[in-house]
């Protein structure tokens, strides 16, 4: 998968969103990101790229100290900027905020495309490499897209190849890390399957007393995996597109946006086994 293209495609969709909403008199509020704007939203995302642009570049052991601002490389008039103190801040969004987040969006996807996916890097995860962080922010690209849309009144699906890439990162990646974060309760065989509709994938989630174990088809490479984990019924089953199923899994849809079969209890005890962060 071409994560840098969607990287780019994602970007320039969010900033056609953010420029529509600095042309409105106030900065409207972003109903998936409680206590922000679209001008909060902005700095969010913006933050993040300088961040990476210096752990990709200069190779430190950890993401830039918050106690130093210099690698955000802000322009030296930011009158009018969003405080993070003052979210949400409603004023007009500056056009000096769309023009950093633009050149910062930019020099990052540019370190994506010249460095080696391979290329070790500091990250949080397991995986320490560059294409670690292509995959992931080609991924919060879309989910801060479909913020910065919905926050105007209607947001556009996310890319079914991207978004089916993302239920599984999700499952691979993010849940095991927000259930050590956060000290997550132990499972107590609790068993999810996530059904595309509109592709050929399901996922099927165990969670048990060692942590979250996870089967794909028919994607999946491990016989004895899904044999052991993806056979038999789940608690419950949620179908809907990859998108939708993606959007539910970062908290951007509720679940009757898709078809659900089963155990209403383990429904809703599935983002106290996967809290947010």
């Amino acid at each position: 998968m071409d994560h840098v293209a969607h990287f780019h495609r994602e970007i320039t969709a969010f900033r056609d969103a953010t420029l529509r909403a600095a042309a409105l008199k106030e900065a409207p509020l972003v109903p998936s990101c409680p206590g922000w704007s679209v001008a909060d939203l902005v700095v969010h995302p913006g933050g993040v790229h300088r961040g990476l642009i210096t752990v990709i570049e200069g190779r430190p052991a950890a993401f830039p100290d918050a106690g130093d601002l210099s690698f955000l490389r802000l322009p030296a008039d930011i009158t009018g900027w969003p405080r993070p103190e003052n979210a949400p801040n409603r004023g007009p969004i500056p056009r000096g905020l769309d023009d950093w987040f633009a050149e910062g969006a930019a020099l990052l996807e540019e370190q994506f495309r010249t460095n080696d996916p391979g290329t070790p890097v500091w990250t949080w995860s397991e995986e320490q490499t560059v294409g670690f962080w292509t995959r992931m922010q080609a991924i919060e690209a879309a989910v801060h897209r479909w913020d910065a849309e919905n926050a105007l009144g209607a947001a556009g699906p996310v890319d079914a190849e991207l978004a089916a890439d993302a239920v599984t990162h999700t499952f691979q990646v993010m849940a095991p890390a927000r259930r050590a974060w956060t000290q997550a309760p132990p499972g107590t065989g609790e068993r999810y399957r996530f059904r595309q509709t509109d592709g050929p994938a399901v996922w099927t989630v165990c969670f048990d007393a060692e942590g979250l174990r996870l089967s794909t088809s028919p994607t999946g490479d491990d016989p004895v995996a899904r044999e052991s984990i993806g056979a038999g019924p789940a608690d419950v089953e949620l179908a809907g597109t990859a998108s939708d199923l993606m959007l539910h899994l970062w908290r951007r849809v509720p679940a009757d946006r898709l078809e659900v079969r089963g155990d209403q209890e383990i429904l809703e005890r599935y983002f106290a086994l996967v809290p947010p962060v």
